[in-house]
C-alpha cells in the first residue's frame, strides 16, 4: 500500500526519473506473484501435455528394461548404489525438460514485469525487521490483512471451481461403476483437465487485476510532496542560492577580463550614457574590427571612465552604438556595419596622426 503520509505535506507529486530509479536500485518494482503463479501454472501445464507422451514412452522403456535385467541382478552394496545412480540419472534427464520451462517461465514472468534488474539491496540484512513489536504490526498492518484476504478468496474460488465441475459430472461418475478401469481413468483425466483449464483461466484473469492493482499501488508508493521535491532538485540540481551566487561570481569574472581589454581598445562608441561598446582593430591580425567589450549603464559608465583612463577616445553615435551594442561580445564587425566604422577609426586615427589599413 501507500506509504504514510510525511509531515511535509500530502503525497499529491507524480515521482520522479530519479526517484524511480532510486526504487529500482532498492529492488522495490511492480511485480505480482499472480502473474507468477498463473504463467507457471498455465503454461507448465501445456507442456506437461504435450511432453507427457514422451516422458510416458521413455518411462515404460526404463521400467521395461529394469524388469528384464531383474533376474541377472546381483543384489550388493556396489550395484545398489550403481542402480539408484543410474535411476536418479535417468529420471533426472525425463524431469529435466519440465524443470527448464519452470526456470524459463519464472524468470520471463518477472522479467516482462519490471525488466533487467540485478541489485543486492534486498540481500542486505535489516536488524530493524528482528525487532518482535515492529514485526507484529507488519502481521497486522493493512497490507497483510488485504493480502490474507486475496489469498482466501483465491483458495475459495479454486474450490468452489473444482466442486461445482464435478457436481456438473457427477451423473457421469455413477456409470462408472460398471466400467472398465481404463474408461474410468480417461473420464478423471478429462474432468481434471477440465477443472485444471477453468482454474487456470481464473488465474489470469486475476493475474491480470493484481498486476493493475499492483502498478497502481506502486505508483501511490513513489508519489511525492513538495518539499520531497524541492529537496530532490537541490541534490540533484544544487541549491538554487548557491548557483545563483556561482553564476555571479562568474559573470563578475567574465566582466573583469572584459574591462581589461577596454584599455587596449582604439575607440568607445558611446550612446552617450546608456550604451558603450569598445572596439579594437589591428589590420596585421584581424580581416575586421572586433567588440571587446560593452555594457549598459553601470557597465557602460564604467567603460567609459576606464577608456578615459586610458586615453582611449571616446565617440558619442547613439545610432551606431544602438546597432554595435546588438552584436556578441568577441564578434567582429559585420560587413554590413564595417564602412560605418571604418569612418569612425578613420577619424579616431585621424585624431591620433595614425593611418587605417
Amino acid at each position: 500500500m501507500a506509504e504514510e503520509s510525511p509531515a511535509g505535506g500530502e503525497r499529491t507529486e507524480d515521482p520522479t526519473s530519479k526517484r524511480r530509479e532510486d526504487f529500482r536500485k532498492r529492488g522495490q518494482v511492480a511485480q505480482s506473484k499472480e502473474v507468477q503463479t498463473a504463467a507457471l501454472l498455465t503454461l507448465t501445464l501445456l507442456f506437461w501435455l504435450m511432453y507427457l507422451p514422451v516422458f510416458w514412452k521413455s518411462l515404460i522403456e526404463l521400467i521395461f528394461s529394469l524388469w528384464q535385467a531383474s533376474g541377472e541382478y546381483q543384489i550388493t552394496p556396489t550395484s545398489t548404489v550403481s542402480l539408484a545412480t543410474f535411476l536418479l540419472q535417468k529420471t533426472g534427464l525425463l524431469l529435466a525438460p519440465l524443470f527448464l520451462v519452470v526456470m524459463i517461465v519464472s524468470f520471463f514472468s518477472s522479467f516482462l514485469q519490471f525488466g533487467w534488474l540485478l541489485t543486492s539491496n534486498p540481500l542486505i540484512p535489516d536488524f530493524a525487521k528482528l525487532d518482535p513489536i515492529a514485526g507484529m504490526a507488519r502481521f497486522f498492518s493493512k497490507k497483510s490483512i488485504i493480502e490474507v484476504i486475496k489469498s482466501l478468496l483465491k483458495v475459495i474460488l479454486i474450490g468452489w471451481i473444482a466442486f461445482s465441475t464435478v457436481f456438473d459430472h457427477f451423473n457421469e461418475a455413477l456409470i462408472l461403476v460398471d466400467t472398465d478401469i481404463g474408461t474410468t481413468l480417461s473420464y478423471i483425466a478429462r474432468i481434471s483437465a477440465l477443472i485444471m483449464a477453468k482454474i487456470c483461466a481464473v488465474l489470469i484473469l486475476l493475474a491480470l487485476l493484481d498486476f493493475l492493482f499492483v502498478k497502481w499501488e506502486m505508483e501511490e508508493k513513489m508519489k511525492m510532496t513538495k518539499q520531497e521535491q524541492k529537496e530532490e532538485f537541490k541534490d540533484s540540481e544544487g541549491d538554487p542560492h548557491i548557483k545563483s551566487q556561482i553564476r555571479a561570481i562568474q559573470q563578475e569574472m567574465a566582466r573583469k577580463r572584459m574591462m581589461a581589454e577596454v584599455p587596449k581598445a582604439d575607440v568607445v562608441v558611446t550612446n552617450p550614457t546608456h550604451l558603450a561598446i569598445a572596439i579594437r582593430y589591428d589590420a596585421k591580425e584581424m580581416d575586421a574590427p572586433l567588440v571587446v567589450a560593452k555594457g549598459a549603464d553601470l557597465i557602460a559608465l564604467k567603460i567609459r571612465e576606464i577608456a578615459a583612463e586610458h586615453k582611449v577616445p571616446i565617440i558619442e553615435d547613439p545610432p551606431v552604438a544602438r546597432l554595435l551594442h546588438k552584436l556578441d561580445l568577441g564578434q567582429h564587425i559585420p560587413e554590413d556595419l564595417f564602412k560605418i566604422v571604418a569612418e569612425i577609426l578613420a577619424h579616431v586615427y585621424s585624431l591620433k596622426g595614425k593611418k587605417v589599413r
